[in-house]
């Protein structure tokens, strides 16, 4: 009976003391991030600056590896057919949450199919124009637009993404009508915005400060319901005279479905302490950003509602899953 008890007491113990979890041995390779935009988009410049400082934090490489196509969609659906080991993972967009409404048949369940682990980050997008275009304003491209329908020229970063449905909104908002012309990504369409092959474009703050403060892309409006502090003279869509146009761009982290739940809670909590991190909040604000902080529990309640509402919205301006 004493064996027992003292077997008993020992079990009870070990139950309670400090385990090798699986967590902490995580990583113990280099980490390959899959990034579902450009090179110079939006999404790869915030991915990079938190995964560099991520990557300090577990002692071990994180490689950025850029698939981008189809409204991030080609990324995604990678990392969705990856082993859930916490070594393949996803830096995307808020394109994540519109693509359901837009593609008819994804190669994957953009609920099902993915482990949400963290938010990074939320800016504006900032309709532009080149910095010698005849469009002064919002009004002035507004008033062309429905002067002259589908002459006007609108570039987005593929179907589905933020750019795209920032656009579908405005248009829809306002009345006006354009030719929209899907390019793969952000670096890509304000090239032709030099090149003179569009005239316009709702590029995100991070990816077009530079271009907008060396006056070779001059911004017409914000895309959030306030203006931001990069851009204080740049006015909201509201304040420029269209009404219920607000759309915000904000990025994540994924993994694909199944991860053992403690690599989700510690890639959580890295990623947090990242963008706590004085160093790298003050480089993401200065590019526009506004850092997210949000349980994995959070962030996938946030991304339900914003499938739902994106739903809503690219039905309202007529847009059709294809």
């Amino acid at each position: 009976m004493q064996t027992w008890i003292i077997g008993v007491l020992a079990a009870a113990l070990a139950a309670f003391a400090p385990q090798p979890a699986f967590a902490q041995s995580y990583p113990s390779k280099p980490v390959r991030v899959i990034v579902s935009f450009t090179a110079g988009s939006a999404t790869d410049i915030v991915g990079r600056v938190v995964g560099a400082k991520v990557s300090e934090y577990w002692g071990q490489p994180v490689i950025v590896e850029n698939r981008s196509g189809a409204g991030g969609s080609i990324g995604s659906n990678a990392v969705a057919k990856a082993e859930p080991d916490g070594y393949t993972l996803l830096i995307n967009s808020s394109a994540h949450t519109v693509n359901p409404a837009i593609f008819a048949n994804l190669p994957y369940d953009t609920v099902k199919d993915f482990t949400d682990i963290a938010p990074l980050a939320v800016q504006p997008n900032v309709l532009v124009v080149a910095g010698g275009s005849p469009y002064k304003s919002l009004g002035d491209l507004i008033g062309f637009a429905k002067a002259n329908p589908g002459k006007l020229n609108f570039g987005h970063a593929g179907v589905g993404s933020g750019t795209h449905l920032n656009t579908e909104k405005l248009l829809s908002q306002s009345g006006a009508s354009a030719t929209v012309v899907p390019f793969k990504g952000t670096p890509e369409v304000v090239q032709a915005i030099f090149s003179g092959s569009v005239d316009c474009y709702w590029v995100p703050i991070s990816a077009g400060l530079s271009n907008i403060r060396a006056g070779k892309l001059r911004p017409l409006a914000v895309s959030t319901a306030k203006r931001n502090p990069q851009l204080p003279d740049v006015p909201t869509t509201a304040e420029a005279g269209v009404k219920g146009a607000e759309t915000a761009l904000w990025f994540g982290v994924w993994g694909p479905a199944g991860m053992p739940r403690d690599r989700v809670v510690k890639i959580n909590a890295d990623v947090r302490k990242a963008l706590a991190d004085p160093g790298v909040r003050e480089k993401l604000i200065n590019l526009g950003n506004d850092p997210l902080d949000m349980s994995p529990q959070g962030f996938t309640a946030f991304i339900r509602e914003e499938i739902d509402v994106n739903k809503r919205i690219l039905a309202a301006a007529g847009v059709k899953p294809q």
